[in-house]
């Protein structure tokens, strides 16, 4: 069953917020880079000697930051330690990927069991069925393939859409990221001085791109989605968006917007996708479609799914689905579905209860009440917003509903936030506009630190 429970996220406001001054933040930001410099030198000797090897010393581009990011030797449960021997609480928890935490006691056991059978088969096997029985009860669709990336599952959840309606455009949303698909790196945070007005924003399409026909259009804006349909729905193949923004802190969709992209999907004959990718589990313990209530054509998985082991899925609506079982849009892939990836899905399976995301969502709701109550207390220009164990801190007075308010955002603050907390031991993701997240290993010791260290920032900042 499919419930409307949009009420659940969770945003709330600043009251009475006054403007921060720039030479403290300034001031502040000067002496926590020199107190970062100073504590990891084990991290930057790290980063010159991986250099040799990795462009940017770094396995994937978003790990980089100036002048060095910081380096990870080990972790279990909710904290890891880095080469410097500092031991870090893990809020970014790999978007999600880490969703059961290090080390998980069950995904161990289920891995050392997988070991014991098979590495990999690269033929069909009663373990990868099991766990496609268990991916489609869990999220409530016909048919799914397993993937080993997130790329790999919106991109193919595309083909599939493509080849199921004999069209070849695609609309995404602006700011939203997909993955490293071609068409849908096209307004994957563009910069403003190429994108157009806000209501009708160009396609940007990075350098060395081959992307085809792709529209784009802002997010909780139904009328310049309308406007898109009508003009091109005989070229339209799919409408690929995430249900709830994770690439730009968490922009929360309005009350009553999935469902009207479903109606207009449905006029038009445009297949809808769910990205969920970074919601998933995260999201609860059906995912967001079935949290929100409204059921996409198409869905694509990771991170969440796999317990911390490299796997993905895209699946759907078993009329949909049949261009891969006759082959109109053909799937390879020689990992897909190996045994150890399917030891996550059982292992998943078993510990992301409805009780146990209840827990780590009591947890985060709780930490963002408690955060909120500091901005009201030291009136900050910031507010949080939530959506089922994921929370962010967001540095402007408004809500941020789509890209151009996200671009509205206090960035510096924003940075002197993210490099306050790894200073003190917390670390989040780089990216300035990531979320934290809570996971099953997390407790309300770490609650309580997370909570605590905001207060100090708070403090420093009003000192």
């Amino acid at each position: 069953m499919f419930h409307q429970l949009e009420t659940q996220a969770f945003r709330k406001l600043s009251q009475n917020p006054t403007p921060l001054s720039d030479s403290r933040i300034d001031e502040l930001l000067a002496n926590e880079w020199e107190r970062f410099k100073s504590s990891t030198l084990g991290s930057e000797m790290e980063f010159e000697i991986a250099k040799n090897t990795l462009p940017l010393g770094v396995v994937s581009s978003f790990q980089h930051w100036d002048p060095y990011p910081i380096s990870i030797k080990s972790a279990k449960g909710a904290w890891m330690t880095d080469v410097d021997g500092r031991e870090l609480l893990d809020l970014s928890m790999g978007f999600g990927a880490m969703l059961a935490g290090h080390l998980n006691p069950v995904v161990v056991e289920e891995t050392k069991a997988a070991l014991e059978v098979g590495m990999l088969f690269v033929t069909p096997s009663p373990i990868s069925r099991d766990a496609a029985e268990r991916i489609c009860k869990r999220f409530s669709i016909d048919l799914v393939r397993f993937a080993n990336s997130g790329t790999e599952a919106t991109m193919y959840a595309v083909r599939t859409a493509k080849a199921y309606s004999g069209k070849d455009a695609i609309v995404k949303v602006e700011g939203g990221y997909h993955g490293s698909y071609d068409p849908l790196t096209v307004s994957a945070k563009p910069s403003l001085d190429k994108a157009g007005p806000a209501d009708n924003p160009n396609a940007v399409i990075p350098d060395g791109a081959t992307v085809g026909t792709v529209f784009v259009v802002p997010y909780n804006d139904l009328e310049a989605l309308e406007r898109t349909f009508k003009a091109h729905a005989s070229e339209i193949a799919c409408f690929i968006v995430e249900p709830v923004l994770e690439n730009l802190a968490i922009v929360l969709p309005d009350e009553g917007y999935l469902q009207s992209v479903r109606d207009l999907c449905d006029t038009y004959g445009i297949i809808l996708i769910f990205d969920e990718v970074k919601t998933g589990l995260t999201a609860g313990p059906h995912g967001a479609a079935q949290r929100i209530g409204v059921k996409p054509d198409l869905i694509a998985l990771a991170k969440s799914i796999g317990g911390g082991l490299p796997l993905a899925a895209f699946g759907g609506k078993r009329e949909i689905m049949q261009v891969v079982v006759d082959n109109r849009m053909a799937h390879f892939g020689t990992f897909n579905g190996n045994p150890l990836a399917m030891a996550g899905v059982r292992a998943i399976d078993k510990i992301c209860t409805p009780e146990a995301l209840a827990k780590a969502e009591a947890l985060n709701m709780q930490a963002l009440q408690r955060i909120s109550e500091i901005i009201d207390e030291y009136q900050l220009p910031a507010h949080t917003v939530g959506f089922g164990i994921k929370g962010c801190i967001t540095w402007s007075v408004d809500p941020v509903r789509n890209y151009r308010d996200y671009k509205a955002t206090d960035f510096k603050v924003a940075e002197l936030s993210w490099l306050w907390s790894l200073n003190r031991g917390i670390i989040t993701p780089p990216g300035l506009d990531e979320q934290w997240l809570i996971s099953l290993a997390h407790g309300q010791r770490e609650i309580d630190i997370l909570v605590e260290d905001f207060r100090e920032l708070a403090q420093a900042l009003r000192a």
